[in-house]
């Protein structure tokens, strides 16, 4: 292991308005007085990074707050923190980044404090170190940096923790209190071992909590939307968690209170609103995002598990949010689609459609919205070109997946069902060149990474873009 001759210091980027970081600051120096009460090296330093803006360019800081880790006088590239915002997961992480991955216990008191002292903590019996199970351990140890492992051959430790055999053990503050590992010692296992039980069955979705909930492996996570102050609150978290039960390593159960203001986007972004709660919904944030609502509004351990079986064995079909069909949809030379009108509209054969998807909210929408006004204008009484927009918040369609807003997507006639990209000028001109091109100029088979790139890079006409495995957090 590498000897420390300089401290280490971790630094945070913020910004004085940010609320992010105003709910990490107590957190970030809580963690800076437990290393000082400790005596360690490290240091925590941070940066107002709206005044030291040539600073946080050269480290890339495009949000709020980045925590950035220098090691040894090392500023070339510093480490990424990827861990939860909380005092502990601070610590915990600095110490696996800066000693031993796995430290030896020689005492019962050092186990119990280290079970003590964090949330989470995993101990390796293993009477022979260099055995290949203690090296499987150790592997282990170094690929996960939020939670602290040890490893012990002691007798009396082995017999305080009543362990007979060399084994591995996960220590938490919550629901079993401790997991047995059972297998072959493998790095690999041991990963997916830790990884299942290291959360709770059930996770409260907070602001501290969101790091860990969307830094995890698992990308598949079944949402329950309930006040806590309803009288059945405890009786169907009873029901939710032992469905959770279940499916540890495959979904992550995730509560939700609905009375909260800060979580009332994330309702919107479900399409629910606070009356419609207690209710259900499951999401996989892979490539493209794709949610599930149950056919039962039961909130049961039975229904539950119903429903997550059906989606691992892959029996479900998506759940499409859509507005209901506007009465003058069609009425102004700016047609307005929804999930509802989307598939027979868009894909008539005998029209071609040139759609705007949008986000109410979408400063670069709102610039966009007199001149695509002008273009439906232009086109209003042509018999085969329609002009439309789509509310991409409110609505959902399987055949396009809306990344940016906004989204400008070009359906010719035919019956190929074909989608061209729009990357050109967002003017008249080069709007209506495209359309008399027929989508030729200005336009791209939908999907193309070069186009897609170029059009984040343009400054004068960057996208309101968002990461697909974080939205439900910049939802907040």
């Amino acid at each position: 292991k590498e000897v420390q001759t300089r401290p280490t210091c971790s630094s945070y980027n913020n910004a004085p308005w940010c609320g992010h970081c105003k709910a990490l600051a107590p957190e970030y120096a809580k963690a800076a007085g437990m290393l000082k009460a400790e005596g360690s090296e490290i240091r925590l330093g941070k940066v107002d990074a709206t005044e030291e803006t040539e600073l946080a360019q050269e480290y890339g800081v495009r949000g709020y707050p980045t925590i950035k880790f220098f090691k040894g006088g090392e500023k070339e590239s510093p480490k990424e923190y990827s861990a939860g915002r909380q005092a502990d997961d601070i610590v915990s992480w600095l110490k696996k980044r800066t000693g031993p991955a796995v430290a030896t216990l020689n005492e019962v008191t050092e186990a119990e404090s280290l079970i003590a002292d964090n949330e989470v903590a995993v101990i390796g019996f293993f009477k022979d170190a260099n055995s290949e199970g203690a090296k499987a351990y150790e592997k282990a140890a170094e690929a996960i940096d939020d939670i602290p492992f040890a490893m012990t051959s002691n007798d009396a430790v082995y017999s305080k923790f009543e362990v007979s055999k060399d084994s591995v053990v996960l220590f938490k503050k919550f629901d079993e209190g401790r997991n047995t590992f059972d297998g072959e010692l493998t790095k690999e296992k041991l990963l997916a071992f830790v990884k299942a039980n290291q959360l709770p069955l059930v996770i409260e979705f907070t602001e501290q909590t969101a790091p860990k909930i969307f830094g995890g492996d698992i990308k598949s996570h079944i949402l329950m939307f309930l006040p806590k102050v309803a009288s059945d609150f405890q009786d169907k978290m009873d029901q939710f968690k032992k469905a959770a039960e279940g499916f540890k390593g495959q979904i992550l159960f995730i509560f939700i209170d609905s009375d909260v203001d800060d979580n009332q986007r994330i309702l919107e972004f479900f399409g629910l609103k606070k009356e419609e709660c207690p209710a259900i919904r499951l999401i996989t944030l892979e490539d493209e995002m794709t949610k599930y609502k149950p056919e039962s509004d039961a909130i049961t351990a039975e229904s539950i598990t119903k429903f997550c079986t059906l989606f691992t064995e892959g029996k479900l079909k998506p759940h499409l949010m859509s507005q209901d069909v506007p009465e003058d949809w069609d009425k102004t030379p700016v047609k307005v689609l929804v999930g509802k009108n989307f598939e027979e509209v868009a894909f008539d054969s005998s029209k071609n459609v040139f759609v705007e998807f949008y986000a109410p909210w979408c400063g670069h929408c709102k610039q966009l919205a007199p001149i695509w006004d002008k273009l439906g204008e232009k086109y209003k009484d042509s018999a085969d070109t329609i002009v439309a927009k789509m509310d991409s918040t409110a609505n959902e369609i399987e055949a396009v997946k809306v990344h940016s807003f906004p989204t400008l997507k070009f359906f010719p006639a035919g019956d190929e069902r074909k989608v061209i990209d729009y990357n050109g000028e967002r003017t008249l001109e080069g709007f209506t060149k495209f359309l008399e091109s027929g989508g030729k100029e200005g336009g791209a088979p939908a999907g193309d990474e070069d186009d897609e790139l170029d059009a984040e890079v343009r400054s004068s006409q960057t996208d309101e873009t968002f990461d697909r495995s974080r939205t439900i957090a910049a939802k907040l």
